[in-house]
Formats: C-alpha cells, structure tokens, sequence
C-alpha cells in the first residue's frame, strides 16, 4: 500500500469512538464508549502525519512513542503497537480510557491546528484492549535478584507503576494496601461505566506473576509506621503513593445534615464497597430523589453520572461558566448527554435541613465573572441574589487533600502547610533517609497519568539509591512550608528504561 501523503492524511475526518446510547445507558453501569473496530482504528491512526518533531510526546508524562505505535496500528501490527506503548506505559488500558488527552498529548498534536486532533487516546485504547483479547501480551523479563527489598505504600496508579518499574530491575517489591483490593483511585473513585474492573484486576495479576507482593489491609502510618518497615521489616526504601483522599468541603451552614457526602465517600461507598448491591453487600447508601453535585471537574462528571444511574434527577452546581468547567472535553459532553441539569454561575450558600436534619433544600448565591486577572483567570463574585431548590441528597466534588496519616506519625517526613509531601523534583526523595513519594501525595491531586511519570521517576532514584549511586545528602527538598507541591511540567524526565 502507497504511503499517504500529508495532504492526503489531513483531509481524512475524525473517526468518532462510537458510544452506547444515552438514554439506554444510564439505566446501567456498562462501559459508555465501546471502542473502535480495526478498520475504524487503522483510518484514525491514518490522520497522524508522523511529525519530524512531535509534541505529542514532549506533552505526554510518561513519554509514550505516539507516532510509533500509531503508525503500526495504521499498518494492522497491533500486538506491536501496544508493545510499543508499553516500553514506557505499564498502564495503556486505563490511561487510554481516563488520560486528560485533551490538555496532554492531543493538544500538542499539530493536526489539531487545522483539525480535530489525532484520537490519540482511543488508539491506545485500543492496542491495549487488543492485547487483552487476543493474549499477545508477554511477561517481562526479571533480572537476577539485587537482594535489596523495596515497601510501596498504596496500590493506585502512581503505587503500581512504581512496583513495576522496580521490580523489572531485580528488587523485591511488597505494596501495601489499605483497603481489602487493589487500585486505589482507579477502583473506587472512576466509576465502571468509564474504567471496568477487570482491567484494573488483569494489571494486578500481571504484578503478581512478575513477583509483586500485595498486603491487604494494612494501614501504614497506624498498623506500621515507616520506621517499622525501614528498621524492623528490613525494607531498603519505601516508596509513598497513598494519594490525596482528605475530603474538601465548603464549611457552610448544614454541612452535617444527614445527606451529605463527599465524592470520595459517595464513590467508595457505591464502587468498592458496592453500595449499590445493599443488602447483597453489607455498606447501605441513602440517596434520594434530588441530588445536588458541587462542583464540575472529573469527579463530579462520575458522580453525577453515578447518581442518575441509581435513579434520581441530577443537578450540577458550579460557581463558574461551562467553559471554566475543569472536567475532561469527553466526560464532560458525555455528561451533557445523560439528561442531567445544570446550573452554571451558582455558589452554595447554606444547606437546609428538616426537623430530622436530613437534607431538604440548597441555597446558592448567583455569580458572574470579573475580567480576567494577571493569570487570564475570571472571578466568580456574588451578584447578591439568591435562589433555594428543593434536593434531598447533597454530594461535594470540590478536590481532596494529601492523605495525612503518614505525616502525621513520622514528623521526618517534611510537608507544606497544605499537608503535601516534599520532595526532591527530580528524584522524588523525601526529607527521611530511605523514604520516596510520588503521586497525589506530592502534587495535592492530579491524574492517573501524572502519578506514573512521578512514579517512574521515583523507580529511577530508588534504584540509584539502592545501587549507592544517590547520595540523601545531595537531596533538595523544600524546607519552606509555603512551596506548593511539585510542579510537574511536561513527560518522565529521567530518561526511557
């Protein structure tokens, strides 16, 4: 077959991923996008023009070959293409389904300028699940045993990621979870309809068969502390991926009615410990007819979605406009699709409850924007009016906070005011000898994506530091408690394995 020119590439239209009807799927919890056929996939991989220099790389954390492995999908070598994507991605499945693409690498995509940009995403979607179905997927290599044995504190993306690239260099790797299933994040905060159990579950099992050890139901920080692992448990390094699962909310009026959840308890309490089968499964769930959700980022996108799957009228609350809405473009209009409400340019108040302080009504404050400030940013300020709707239920998706417990019992390990954990930029160590951190612990929150290239990096240094090649003294790490958290700029910068 003659190789396409780039005119001929650009003139080829964007092959929309199709998707289960709106109005059958909110009924249930299957997956909404089912995914491209190969035809579909190898015309979408068709559009990428196999730029000289492309910024889809520089714009992707873990730094995948994006024209690579497209162009092998666009020639039917599949199996290749996903193994292409894994050289760097030990996640393709999950980050192809949830991965902001549109702020990463498909917005450094030069046939977005003129176009919709590459469906980068999908594709890797797409190998990924290819592999799955077909079982062309093989086991890395392990090396000889270094003798050096490495803790892993969490079992989310940044914590697998981590136990993958150390163990592939030859160290033992036990992760410690403190729930009863690993996933972290990727479990109970992404709802079924966006990321299916089972390949978060397939990527588990693959740890396991490589050698990765997983301990269930240990809280470290309460049931051990970090020194018990560094001193009696005769671990090397540890690595800390426990995530940011403090809860933000807004401290107005009535936020203790019965009735009100955060997102993180509303979406634990529904995905891993199946609220939703109640009585099936021990953890009940009061919802009720009207539910309110504050906020419009990722987050509230699933809960939103999740609360009209269960049945209620659904409204979103958010203090800006739709085009300062956080959310992915995808989830977002996803979202829009689902006959839910919305409410732009309302801030809550007060929440009202009956005599039984169970949740009846939410007042908000209107709001219009300011002119953009120094950053281009727009202000919602107070318009002085105020509107009260009638709801029953009440769930916050305002972000969370760094996980505490770990700092809270090992005052070695320096955080900023804000609770993050800091670190070194470039090697993740933390201010306590042998101790590594990574993920949302590091950045107060972010995404799958980001937590891996933070968790590669952190594999880098951990093998450097085990080999004695990293000294603890040559560590920078910030002593001023105002340093945000790491700043992450651009893809895994310590290199390709």
């Amino acid at each position: 077959m003659a190789e396409l020119s780039t005119k001929e590439r650009m003139a080829i239209k964007f092959v929309h991923m199709p998707l289960n009807k709106a109005e059958l799927r909110i009924h249930n919890f299957e997956e909404v996008p089912v995914g491209y056929t190969l035809e579909q996939a190898k015309q979408e991989a068709q559009r990428c023009i196999q730029c000289k220099k492309p910024g889809c790389i520089e714009g992707c954390p873990v730094g995948i070959d994006i024209p690579a492995f497209i162009h092998l999908i666009e020639q039917g070598k599949v199996a290749e293409a996903a193994k292409k994507i894994r050289e760097t991605n030990f996640l393709p499945a999950a980050c192809g389904r949830v991965c902001p693409q549109d702020k990463q690498c498909q917005a450094l995509c030069v046939v977005g300028k003129k176009a919709e940009p590459v469906g980068i995403g999908g594709l890797e979607r797409f190998a990924a699940d290819w592999e799955r179905e077909h079982g062309t997927y093989i086991l890395p290599e392990i090396p000889a045993a270094t003798g050096k044995k490495v803790a892993v504190v969490g079992s989310g993306p940044a914590g697998l990621t981590a136990a993958y690239e150390l163990r592939i260099r030859g160290h033992e790797v036990v992760v410690f979870e403190a729930f009863h299933r690993g996933g972290g994040v990727m479990v109970y905060g992404i709802p079924r309809f966006r990321l299916p159990l089972d390949i978060i579950d397939e990527d588990i099992h693959m740890l396991e068969k490589i050698g990765v050890q997983f301990v269930y139901d240990m809280i470290i920080g309460k049931v051990l502390t970090l020194d018990d692992l560094l001193v009696n448990e005769k671990f090397d390094a540890v690595f800390i991926a426990s995530g940011a699962g403090l809860p933000k909310m807004l401290g107005i009026k009535g936020e203790n009615s019965s009735g009100v959840y955060s997102a993180n308890e509303y979406l634990t309490r529904i995905y891993l410990m199946q609220a939703l089968k109640f009585p099936k499964y021990a953890t009940p769930l009061y919802q009720g007819k009207r539910v309110a959700v504050i906020g419009a980022g990722n987050t509230a996108m699933d809960t939103l979605r999740t609360a009209k799957r269960l049945g209620a009228d659904v409204t979103c609350y958010y203090r800006r406009t739709r085009a300062e809405a956080p959310a992915r473009t995808e989830e977002l209009e996803h979202a829009e699709q689902e006959f839910l409400n919305w409410k732009w340019l309302h801030n809550p108040v007060e929440i009202i409850a009956d005599e039984n302080n169970f949740v009846k009504a939410i007042k908000c404050e209107k709001m219009a924007l300011s002119e953009p400030d120094s950053s281009g940013r727009r202000k919602p300020v107070g318009t002085g009016e105020f509107v009260v709707d009638d709801v029953d239920t009440i769930v916050f998706s305002l972000g969370c906070d760094v996980n505490p417990i770990i700092p809270s019992t090992d005052k070695e390990v320096r955080i900023n005011k804000w609770g993050i954990v800091m670190v070194d930029q470039k090697t993740c160590q933390t201010s306590k000898p042998g101790v590594f951190a990574g993920g949302d612990a590091i950045t107060g929150g972010s995404t799958v994506i980001l937590a891996m290239g933070q968790a590669k990096n952190a594999a880098v240094g951990i093998d450097r530091y085990l080999k004695g090649e990293l000294k603890w003294a040559d560590a920078n790490v910030p002593t001023d408690p105002n340093a945000p958290g790491v700043q992450w700029e651009g893809r895994f910068s310590a290199g390709k394995r």
